[in-house]
């Protein structure tokens, strides 16, 4: 690990929950009764604590979008040519996409980012350009990257988080675009979580039986062909992932390193998120977990991480659409938290305890 990098991993730490027992108090004595409001009393009390405020400000959102593209689409795993990741990252930019609809839906912010999309986008405006190279190298036959470039992916997704709350947002949530991701994400997977290819892998863009089957076959070979290491996060995302997974890698070490809770979105981000528990697994107390995606390797990376996802929409397009749904969750929770009356402040009676605890 650089010193860079170690630096960062070395500013996180686990959240600290010597203000919850205040913050539960004072759930309990809003005008419900006792957990009335199931998980989004949860969510805000994670939500307060990892800003350790007992007063935790509004939620100002945004999305970071990160595109790439993928050299292992040579090995025909995909239902969609990897000149859609370009084309998609002008539709972002056009306010077009699905993201873009659930984003303005719930009032965040949308910021797309290059980090390796092989078609030179430069000038396009609104996009930032953080391109460390143009897409991976075909991993079922070598590294998808070098050690270095997963590492510059890494640190420019934390500078990106840095950014972000410099700018005021205090809630973030990851969004990825990268055409055949699910099968770096796939091999993340089952090399961190110590699972089999084939109970992590899934259908991606909606591919079918034959595909399906190579696809696996493609997952495992690159797995024999890199030898990647759990125990070298660093090394296994360089040999099988991706340059949007390691930028997203390194938003959540980065939003981690700054007390800044970030919400995660499906499958891909998810694995991105992986490695920076690889890296930390304190990272995870600043993650939300938006939902439960149909991929059916994200429910494994989910139990690895301790995370419980917020919803269960049978969704699997990624680009940050299932993390802006929960963010407006979590703003809900924190609404809660801020703007309901106490017994006290609407003059309610409050019922005694074994009444409120036996509803």
């Amino acid at each position: 690990m650089t010193d860079r990098l170690k630096k960062l991993v070395d500013k996180i730490i686990p959240v600290d929950s010597g203000l919850a027992p205040e913050i539960q108090a004072h759930l309990d004595n809003l005008t419900k009764p006792k957990g009335s409001l199931g998980r989004l009393e949860e969510l805000a009390m994670r939500y307060a604590l990892i800003h350790q405020d007992l007063s935790p400000p509004e939620p100002r959102k945004i999305v970071l979008v990160f595109a790439a593209d993928h050299g292992v689409t040579e090995e025909g795993i995909s239902a969609f040519p990897k000149e859609v990741t370009a084309q998609m990252v002008k539709n972002f930019l056009a306010g077009g996409a699905g993201i873009n609809v659930l984003a303005r839906h719930v009032g965040a912010e949308v910021q797309v980012i290059d980090i390796g999309v092989e078609a030179d986008l430069s000038g396009l405006d609104g996009l930032i350009n953080a391109k460390v190279a143009p897409g991976t190298a075909n991993m079922a036959r070598g590294p998808a990257m070098s050690r270095a470039q997963a590492l510059e992916a890494i640190l420019k997704g934390a500078e990106l988080a840095e950014s972000a709350a410099g700018q005021g947002y205090n809630l973030l949530a990851t969004g990825e675009m990268g055409i055949g991701n699910t099968t770096p994400a796939s091999a993340l997977t089952a090399v961190i979580c110590g699972k089999d290819p084939e109970d992590v892998t899934g259908r991606g863009t909606g591919i079918g039986d034959e595909t399906y089957t190579h696809k696996i076959a493609v997952i495992k070979k690159a797995i024999e062909t890199n030898r990647p290491d759990a125990a070298d996060p660093l090394g296994a995302l360089a040999a099988v992932g991706g340059l949007e997974i390691a930028g997203i890698c390194g938003m959540v070490l980065g939003a981690a390193s700054m007390g800044i809770p970030v919400v995660v979105d499906g499958f891909i981000s998810t694995a991105g998120a992986l490695v920076a528990h690889a890296f930390q697994p304190a990272a995870s107390d600043y993650v939300f977990a938006s939902h439960c995606s149909v991929e059916q390797g994200h429910a494994a990376q989910l139990r690895h991480m301790g995370l419980n996802p917020v919803l269960d929409l049978n969704l699997r397009l990624g680009e940050g659409t299932g993390a802006a749904l929960a963010m407006n969750i979590i703003e809900a929770g924190v609404k809660i938290y801020h703007e309901m009356a106490t017994f006290q402040d609407a003059s309610v009676s409050e019922g005694s305890e074994a009444e409120r605890l036996n509803g």
